[in-house]
Formats: structure tokens, C-alpha cells, sequence
């Protein structure tokens, strides 16, 4: 049981890499595979199905490491790399399946902010402590909550929801506004922890 926790945040892992796959499949960007309009659907839906489930995972996992006391070193490294993979992930593949200005920037934006601040833990892995602030977990959950509405955007179709235009809109316009909200309290936490970093340079 103890390995619950570990289990749940590699699967996230996988289901990331099938939402990505799956929408650049539906965009017609995978290497020679082509498919049409039922199968289009079909990976569209999935691509969702894969990415609230794995978004359900980010609960869980931590939960369970505390209800079942198996907190580990190896549980720790690996939840926040598998958020970071499912969030680019599902961004990578929006913006194949579709690259508007409203979804293309501020998921540049975040992308921008997460390879940076990996980038930098990176480097100062052994000299600095980087603490996870309230914020930036916070910033996790806004990111999934927005990517998912975006997701159900791209997928509005495939997942047989009402044909007209107005509450397509106003979902749509939602989502965007989600998604830009995400990008900015993303960039906030990134500014944070620069200086952080820059502090506790400082002072050392």
C-alpha cells in the first residue's frame, strides 16, 4: 500500500504523455499517422478523459503519502516532475491541435516560467533551499483547472456539447481569461523564487 502514492504520480507521467500524443495525433502532427474525423473525435475525448484523471492523481498522491505515512525522498522529487510534465504536456499539445493568440501566449508564458525555475533549482541544487511557497501551489492547481477548461474548448465537438454558439463563447472566453490568470500568478511564483534566490546568495 505504501507504494500507492508513487504509483499514482507515475501514472500521471504516462497520462501526460498520451494527452500529448494524443492531441498531436488529432492535430495530424504525428509522423505518419493520419486519421479522420470519427478517430479525431475519439482522441480528442480521450485526451481529456487521460487529463483529468491524471490531474486527479495530483491529489491523491500526496494525500495518500500522508494518510498511509509513506512519504519518501524518491515520492518528493517525482510529484513535482510529473505536475511539470503533464502541465507542458497538455500545453505543448493545445497548441498543436490549436495555436490561437488567446492559448498560444500565455502558455509560452508558462512554459517560459517552469523551464526557468527548474533551470534554476537545477543549478543551485546543493547550495540553496528553495521552499514550495502557498502560492505556487496554489499556481499548480489554477494551471490544471485552466488547461482543463481550455481542453474541453479544443474537444467541444467530440464531447457532444451543445451545438450553439453562446454558451460555446462564453466558455471559450472563460477559459482564455483562466489561462491568462494562471500565466500571470505563474510568473509571480517564478519572480519569487528569483528572489529567493537572489537573497540567499546574498547573505551566503
Amino acid at each position: 500500500m505504501k507504494a500507492l502514492p508513487n504509483l499514482l504520480t507515475s501514472l500521471r507521467l504516462a497520462l501526460a504523455l498520451f494527452v500529448f500524443f494524443a492531441l498531436a495525433t488529432a492535430a495530424g502532427d504525428m509522423p505518419g499517422l493520419e486519421v479522420g474525423g470519427g478517430a479525431i473525435f475519439a482522441l480528442d475525448r480521450w485526451a481529456v478523459i487521460a487529463f483529468v484523471l491524471a490531474a486527479i492523481t495530483d491529489f491523491f498522491d500526496g494525500w495518500l503519502a500522508r494518510r498511509l505515512n509513506a512519504t519518501s525522498v524518491w515520492g518528493a522529487i517525482l510529484d513535482p516532475i510529473a505536475d511539470k510534465v503533464l502541465v507542458c504536456a497538455t500545453v505543448l499539445g493545445l497548441m498543436a491541435l490549436a495555436p490561437s493568440p488567446p492559448v498560444v501566449i500565455p502558455a509560452a508564458l508558462i512554459l517560459f516560467r517552469e523551464f526557468t525555475v527548474s533551470a534554476l533549482r537545477e543549478v543551485t541544487a546543493g547550495r540553496l533551499a528553495l521552499p514550495v511557497t502557498l502560492l505556487a501551489k496554489w499556481k499548480t492547481t489554477l494551471q490544471l483547472v485552466a488547461l482543463g477548461a481550455e481542453l474541453v474548448v479544443a474537444a467541444w465537438s467530440a464531447l457532444g456539447l451543445p451545438a450553439d454558439p453562446v454558451p460555446n463563447l462564453a466558455f471559450t472566453w472563460l477559459a482564455h481569461a483562466l489561462l491568462w490568470l494562471a500565466a500571470a500568478v505563474t510568473l509571480v511564483t517564478g519572480a519569487q523564487y528569483l528572489l529567493q534566490a537572489r537573497r540567499a546568495l546574498a547573505a551566503g
